[in-house]
């Protein structure tokens, strides 16, 4: 399970930026260069309400997460860094802002990985060993990663059910993938109305998974939102998919890190 945590890292014209955050859940009757308050807001409930209602959910299952963090938004919530440890879960790196970094330079995007780490250390206390970055990874956000050191595998890829190795100057390279199809933000873009659309998509990719995990073992991932599955109805709805997951057998709810540690073991 991933719990995305980007509020307060979002794209804001208070921040400098040319433009506001345009992902919205419903479409902005605003132009761009002139904030909506009303989506701000909407990304300002996961701050404030969201983190902890999907926290609390997690500890009630007592399952441990990996969390995706936007660097500065866990420093505009300080509150939030030590609640993620304290609680057993991942800091994983998700890029000091939430932006596409396909579309800066390598030295801007070598820096930003940079600050990325030393913020989160400051934030949490521990240094993220995972990386993954809005949307997808310029063509050489991985090497640059690689070069930056310290890291173990990365999620930026959604080409398999498992991890695999690739090769990155001239060297194995661990890839845990992600998924966008079990993922909440199809409220936002389309693709999911209701929360039972989303437990229904749980669900049979579970089913799936676990049926071909009887004889070739496979890994599924979940993507929430503080904003988005941070909401009552759709909450619900979390908590009933993992209801039924761990009515059955032979189901391990890992961190990404814990996944990417047992592959590096087992498969060199």
């Amino acid at each position: 399970m991933v719990v995305n945590y980007e509020e307060g890292a979002e794209y804001s014209l208070l921040d400098g930026d040319c433009n506001r955050e345009t992902n919205n859940e419903v479409p902005s009757p605003l132009p761009i260069n002139q904030r909506d308050l009303a989506n701000e807001s909407v990304f300002e409930y996961g701050s404030r309400v969201g983190i902890w209602r999907l926290l609390n959910c997690l500890n009630k299952y007592e399952i441990k997460a990996t969390f995706f963090c936007c660097a500065l938004a866990l420093e505009r919530n300080p509150y939030v860094g030590p609640s993620i440890v304290k609680a057993g879960h991942e800091v994983f790196g998700h890029g000091y802002r939430w932006e596409e970094y396909f579309k800066m330079d390598v030295q801007a995007e070598r820096d930003a990985i940079h600050r990325t780490i030393n913020s989160l250390k400051q934030t949490t206390g521990v240094r993220p060993l995972g990386w993954y970055v809005r949307y997808g990874p310029s063509e050489q956000t991985r090497e640059l990663i690689v070069e930056e050191g310290g890291f173990m595998y990365d999620s930026m890829a959604y080409n398999d059910d498992l991890p695999y190795y690739t090769i990155v100057k001239g060297k194995k390279w661990l890839v845990v993938p992600y998924s966008l199809e079990v993922n909440d933000t199809k409220f936002w873009r389309g693709g999911m109305i209701s929360p039972n659309d989303f437990y229904e998509t749980m669900k049979n990719t579970f089913d799936v998974l676990y049926e071909e995990g009887a004889t070739h073992p496979k890994m599924m991932s979940i993507g929430l939102h503080c904003r988005i599955s941070g909401k009552p109805s759709r909450i619900k709805v979390v908590n009933e998919f993992l209801d039924y997951a761990l009515s059955h057998t032979d189901v391990w709810f890992a961190r990404r890190v814990d996944i990417a540690q047992w592959w590096l073991k087992n498969f060199q």
